[in-house]
């Protein structure tokens, strides 16, 4: 039959309990002492030996161990831990020493690996990062180094998870954390932005100014081409205005023609012309040597009913004259509407004007017409 634990035998094992669950107790080595119950924190995973030789993980929470045959031998955390790595001289590919230190972050996967695997996982990782980061850094130039920042760090992250992977060590990410350069190439480098400064200000002034260029010569130009128009047009409307008013003096001194014709044509119309061109005579020779000191003036320039004479004789063949070519157009016309042949009829319009003339020359030279 099962016997029931005697009162001392309990309190042994509650105070076993109490004891272990009390954060572990740690020995010489830093590792838990076996208590056989032992209770192990989240995040962490113990590696437990028996007789010396590897046994068993020990999961979170509560475990039992058997006393002196069990024992824990390394105290791995599952964290993820965030390392420094020291400082150290890098030579890049055109020999510039940089002198560089970063952070690198990395998590316990395989506890076994880790406690086995190497003697010290984080000296070990700190080492092949110092080594991987100048091997990186001696591929590329100073000037690469800034901007492929992000690069440099992907690919040491990348070189040591290869050789981590033996150790059950996995790098999350390794960031550069400082870079420090000699003091001349500090120097060097500041001259080089300054000069990449000034050339940009000067580029962006001188792109300033040529816009401002193209912009006043493109408002010069409009302006010219609008000046242009509007003179265009000035002189279109001038044009048209000029010959708007040659139309309406052509028209009104028409009129006038027709008005002075039809008053000659009327009774004692010859005596008022008669009369109209004395009175332009005399008012024309008012005028003589007022404006120049040389005139030439006829023999007879005291005679007005001479020069009137004169005028009306020359109206009169004019006239005349007019009369006659107004008859042959009026015959050529009657000629084209009864379509006959310019032969059967015998008038010689260059006799005509041949008799014109002369009858024109006869009336001038007339002494009766002068009188």
């Amino acid at each position: 039959m099962f016997k029931t634990p005697s009162i001392r035998s309990a309190r042994l094992i509650k105070l076993m309990v109490n004891h272990a669950s009390r954060r572990h107790i740690t020995g010489r080595g830093g590792t838990p002492i076996n208590t056989i119950i032992v209770f192990v924190p989240q995040q962490e995973a113990w590696v437990v030996e028996r007789f010396g030789k590897y046994a068993r993980i020990l999961e979170p929470g509560i475990n039992f161990l058997a006393p002196i045959v069990h024992k824990v031998a390394y105290v791995q955390s599952l964290k993820e831990l965030a390392i420094d790595v020291p400082q150290q001289a890098a030579i890049t590919m055109d020999n510039v020493t940089l002198n560089l230190d970063g952070v690198l972050y990395l998590r316990v996967t395989d506890p076994h690996k880790a406690s086995y695997g190497v003697e010290d996982a984080e000296f070990a990782i700190t080492q092949l990062a110092q080594t991987t980061m100048r091997s990186e850094i001696g591929k590329i130039a100073l000037d690469t180094v800034f901007r492929e920042r992000e690069t440099l760090n992907v690919n040491i992250v990348e070189a040591l998870n290869k050789a981590a992977e033996a150790w059950g060590i996995t790098c999350l990410r390794y960031e550069i954390r400082d870079m420090k350069l000699p003091k001349k190439i500090q120097e060097a480098m500041q001259m080089q932005v300054e000069a990449e400064r000034k050339k940009r200000a000067y580029i962006l002034e001188s792109e300033g100014q040529r816009e401002a260029d193209i912009n006043v010569a493109e408002g010069q130009k409009k302006a010219k081409i609008l000046n242009s128009e509007a003179f265009k047009l000035e002189q279109i409307n001038n044009a048209e205005g000029e010959a708007n008013a040659i139309l309406a003096k052509a028209k009104a001194k028409a009129d006038a023609i027709n008005v002075v014709a039809q008053a000659i044509t009327s009774k004692n119309g010859v005596n008022a012309v008669s009369y109209n061109v004395a009175e332009q005579y005399v008012s024309a020779f008012s005028n003589l040597a007022q404006k120049g000191n040389t005139v030439l003036l006829p023999a007879n320039t005291g005679d007005v009913s001479s020069m009137v004479s004169q005028a009306m004789a020359i109206y009169t063949n004019l006239s005349e004259a007019n009369k006659v070519k107004q008859t042959l157009s009026e015959t050529e016309e009657v000629k084209e509407k009864q379509q006959i042949e310019p032969t059967n009829i015998n008038v010689n319009p260059e006799s005509w004007d041949t008799d014109t003339h002369t009858l024109f020359s006869s009336e001038l030279d007339s002494p009766d017409k002068q009188n």
